[in-house]
């Protein structure tokens, strides 16, 4: 069997990552960074492009000192990151400003005033994305409007994981998948001007880069990138598609002849399903969620996105520890989180509702409010911590079913990955809510694995996508679990409170925004 290796840099919110492959799909070794950025009152979310860059190549030089001969057996070196954000780069390639994350929230007004004049409509209707204060597109109408003279000096807009590829290459390029879905037309995969006009930055156009697809092209590593890196110079290097379409990829969506769904249950929550074909498509009335191509002609994957899946049971278990901490008992995270698990399924079923927006720049899917926050519904003084935190899990599956719901009705089989898809009581609540089964992806590292893939297919180690699936992802299917009858009665009742209790809230998030300027919108 051949020694070859394929790498995979996946530039995360929280971790700048390296992982090495072996022609099988098994992880031999990783290495990983923790990301930084910086976050304001404003609703800004900053991040150092030079520090990125840094970490990217650290992270590549830390694992090709781990593997053994290592610049001999590599085939190839693929690359995804975070989605949306802006990462504005002047003419000599050095950053114009500090990037703005996904989780910038400064356009949340603008997204709002588009809603207001049919523009965000009219642009979904090209797109398949709902515009939101995450996108490009409206960080650069906020850019043009507040500081345009940060685009005058601008000569290229791209993303996370384009400016690494730029560092590694030499190339200005994005992918199609995160081109299309802010600035193109999902059918024709291509660029629509009609977009920047719409947008009132028509002028602007020159700042978009070229759209390539890294399962059928790659580029050299640059001598000046091998050096930092270790690796060798001219190593094919593969753009992937943004870093939920990779981990889509990676968990199992594709399946030819099949129709899955996938739920990252990570920091945040991502809800997609496959379409075969993507011209036959017929968006949701309601402008929202994304429509990503695939990296399979003629393919694409609906979505749509919470802002907070886990960071929601995170909040919970830390009021748990803060509670513990106060009676003298200190735990970590990760001990009280495995601790309540185990006994989460004991506490009543549906003993309240729980709209699981706790993230401060709101909610993104399947509606767009900015304003947006978490709330329980229904509380008793019956209703202990475990009774919560229940709460919490099925209000995260009740937003799943939400999404689902926005893109017509759930899949056949909904593969699920991220860290809360090791949880048996939330892959069990889950099926239920959805009335579907479930299985968990056991493979660790899908967004950069499905990234790995394509380049594998790029460099000829997999003649298709097909054929990397079977080889990569069909091997780490875990156990499928079926709904359980009686739960789901009883959250077919409990889902319509919800939505109906989701759609009475918005007033009252615009009057707790208004009451506390001091917060993020």
């Amino acid at each position: 069997m051949s020694d070859g290796v394929i790498l995979a840099l996946d530039a995360g919110t929280s971790v700048m990552k390296a992982v090495a492959f072996d022609l099988e799909g098994r992880i031999l070794a990783s290495e990983g960074r923790p990301n930084r950025y910086e976050t304001r009152p404003d609703g800004a979310v900053e991040q150092d492009m030079t520090a990125t860059w840094r970490d990217a190549a650290e992270v590549l030089r830390a694992l090709t000192a781990r593997l053994d001969e290592l610049p001999r057996r590599v085939k190839a070196l693929a690359v995804t990151g975070q989605g949306d954000g802006t990462w504005l780069m002047d003419a000599a390639g050095d950053p114009v400003a500090p990037a703005w994350l996904w989780l910038d929230s400064r356009a949340a007004g603008i997204v709002r005033e588009f809603e207001a004049s049919g523009a965000r409509r009219a642009i979904y209707e090209m797109t398949g994305c709902g515009l939101n204060a995450c996108n490009q597109s409206s960080h650069l109408v906020w850019l043009e409007r507040n500081q345009p003279a940060l685009l005058d000096r601008t000569a290229t807009a791209q993303h996370c994981k384009d400016w690494l590829y730029f560092r590694l290459t030499g190339r200005r390029v994005t992918d199609i998948s995160e081109g299309n879905f802010t600035f193109g037309n999902f059918r024709s995969r291509r660029y629509e001007p009609a977009i920047l006009a719409q947008l009132g930055i028509a002028h602007r156009g020159e700042l978009l880069p070229e759209m390539i697809d890294g399962s059928r092209e790659t580029d050299p590593l640059t001598p000046a990138a091998a050096a930092l890196t270790g690796l060798p110079a001219g190593l094919p290097v593969s753009l992937g598609y943004v870093d939920v379409a990779c981990t889509a990829l990676g968990a199992g969506i594709y399946e030819p002849g099949k129709s899955h769904g996938c739920s990252i249950l990570g920091s945040t929550g991502m809800h997609m399903r496959f379409v075969p074909d993507a011209a036959a498509l017929t968006l949701a009335p309601e402008p929202g969620g994304y429509v990503m191509t695939l990296p399979i002609p003629g393919t694409a994957s609906q979505m749509q996105s919470n802002m907070a899946a886990t960071l929601n049971i995170d909040w919970m278990v830390d009021v748990g520890r803060e509670a513990a901490g106060l009676l003298g008992r200190e735990a970590g995270r990760g001990e009280a989180l495995g601790i309540f698990d185990r006994h989460v399924l004991e506490a009543p079923a549906g003993a309240a509702l729980f709209h699981p927006y706790i993230h401060e720049a709101g909610e993104r899917g399947p509606f767009t409010d900015a304003r947006a926050r978490a709330q329980f519904a229904g509380l008793s003084q019956r209703v202990g911590f475990m009774g919560l935190l229940r709460t919490v899990y099925e209000g995260l599956a009740f937003a799943a079913r939400d999404c689902y719901g926005a893109m017509g009705h759930a899949p056949e089989e909904v593969r699920i990955a991220g860290g809360a898809a090791r949880s048996p009581a939330m892959r069990l609540i889950l099926a239920s809510v959805l009335g579907t089964p479930v299985v968990e992806i056991t493979r660790e590292e899908a967004g950069a694995a499905g990234a790995a893939m394509m380049a594998g297919v790029a460099v000829g180690i997999f003649p298709d996508l097909a054929a990397a699936a079977a080889r990569w992802v069909t091997p780490a299917l875990g156990e499928r679990v079926m709904p359980d009858p009686a739960l789901s009665r009883l959250y077919d009742e409990l889902f319509p409170i919800y939505v109906e209790s989701r759609l009475a809230a918005p007033p009252i998030w615009a009057a707790l925004a208004s009451a506390r300027p001091g917060a993020a919108l």
